[in-house]
């Protein structure tokens, strides 16, 4: 099993979804509050590991085979953005996509972190 938590397009509803495909989806879910949120150049989210000031943000987790994740999610992310571990609010831990470190895009971010949610922050937009 390989759990990822996905917090932007790949969510039931966004237009990304069909890349999980045959992932079977495993909870609603929110990160520990330990993470800086983003919006890259207004086309996708990004979480930032912080040892402070961060905050929870919400998400989905899906069961997705190494495989998937290799040939549909890994292709589909933007450069801007590297796999790394989150840990959820329940202590447990899933792979996510994260801001590039270090971050060498010239593609501006919006710090959305108080929203904590890409739905939320694209409605408000």
């Amino acid at each position: 099993m390989t759990l990822m938590f996905f917090n932007g397009g790949a969510m039931r509803g966004e237009p990304l979804h069909h890349l999980l495909e045959g992932s079977p989806f495993v909870s609603a879910a929110k990160t520990a509050p330990k993470y800086r949120f983003y919006a890259v150049g207004e086309q996708c989210p990004a979480l930032y590991p912080v040892s402070h000031g961060g905050a929870a943000v919400t998400g989905e987790v899906y069961d997705v085979s190494l495989d998937s994740l290799r040939d549909k999610v890994l292709p589909s992310e933007p450069h801007e953005l590297e796999l790394g571990v989150v840990e959820l609010e329940d202590g447990s831990s899933a792979f996510a996509m994260l801001l590039r470190r270090p971050y060498t895009s010239h593609v501006a971010l919006r710090d959305i972190t108080e929203i904590g949610d890409w739905r939320a922050y694209r409605a408000s937009a």
